[in-house]
């Protein structure tokens, strides 16, 4: 049996692809690490060892190109870090293996719920976990502001939009057909990202941060705590969802409870965070992958604080 694995993370030039390299630079199940993006106009190039330029998946030949590379490089394990392959996988039925390699990722029933948020507000509802009301801009009809109008499918800021007027309702509606409209959550207990990891025999590992947001909609700023009602809302929600993997919960505490208004089925842009805080949900979900037992977690993070900065390179 090996005791060293090739990786490949695609997508690897964004912040969360960075972030999976960093991480799989450390471990000692790493034997050879590639990374593949659309573009070397960043920095992991400085990252991975094996770092090339690869074609978008809206590209005819993507997957023939992605197998071609597995094969000559001997890839083990594919961890995606693109948004876009992630939904490309999903969408076409690939959720265990590209190639010969084995695709590191959540499973398909937190895939499913996770990226399509009207999905997700439906799978709160039905299972009786706090939710915010989520309708289609089709099906509203009399409105109370302020109200959210968000993409059904996509993430980050960019993508929702907090709208207090019926002027503004309009422009952003007629612009976006396909967005949704969510209830506004409002309240004073701040707004949480929450790491949740199930393993394949059920085990549940959790992590909360209360966070503050960049423009571009990342975690900036962060304090681990502790909160008891967060902690039962993970649970019960792992239990449901029935995934297996790493997900990342979103969550505002309001006057009525802790509430969810997205379910992201991959890793977070916080996971390297994590990783610092012990909770090693990358490294948990390849050990799982290879059906080792995973590392012991205790977590005794609560009251540390994270800060997002940056690095520079030259060439």
């Amino acid at each position: 049996m090996k005791t060293k694995y090739a990786f490949l993370v695609t997508g690897c030039g964004g912040d969360l692809g960075q972030s999976i390299g960093k991480i799989l630079n450390e471990l000692d199940l790493v034997g050879s690490l590639y990374g593949m993006d659309i573009s070397d106009r960043n920095a992991a190039q400085f990252i991975f060892e094996n770092f090339t330029v690869g074609l978008p998946c809206n590209n005819p030949n993507y997957l023939k190109s992605l197998k071609e590379f597995i094969a000559s490089n001997d890839i083990d394990f594919v961890i995606p870090a693109s948004e876009q392959e992630l939904r490309y996988f999903f969408e076409n039925d690939i959720t265990q293996n590209i190639g010969s390699a084995q695709l590191v990722t959540a499973s398909t029933k937190a895939l499913e719920v996770g990226y399509d948020k009207l999905n997700t507000a439906i799978f709160l509802k039905e299972n009786s976990l706090p939710f915010p009301e989520t309708k289609l801009l089709s099906e509203t009809n009399s409105i109370e502001f302020p109200i959210i109008l968000k993409s059904r499918s996509g993430s980050g800021s960019s993508q929702v939009h907090i709208i207090k007027d019926k002027e503004s309702f309009d422009f952003y509606s007629k612009r976006n057909p396909d967005f949704i409209a969510q209830e506004y959550l409002e309240g004073d207990g701040g707004e949480y990202t929450c790491g949740l990891y199930r393993s394949s025999n059920r085990e549940v590992r959790t992590l909360i941060f209360k966070r503050e947001l960049t423009a571009g909609g990342y975690s900036n700023y962060g304090e681990v705590v502790e909160n008891q009602t967060i902690e039962k809302l993970l649970h019960d929600i792992s239990t449901s969802l029935n995934f297996f993997g790493s997900i990342n919960v979103q969550l505002r505490l309001t006057k009525k409870g802790a509430v969810v208004f997205e379910i992201n089925p991959r890793f977070s842009s916080t996971v390297l965070f994590r990783h610092m805080l012990g909770f090693k949900d990358l490294e948990w979900s390849i050990e799982d992958a290879l059906g080792m037992e995973i590392s012991p977690y205790t977590n005794k993070s609560v009251g540390k604080k994270f800060y997002k900065g940056f690095s520079e390179f030259i060439s």
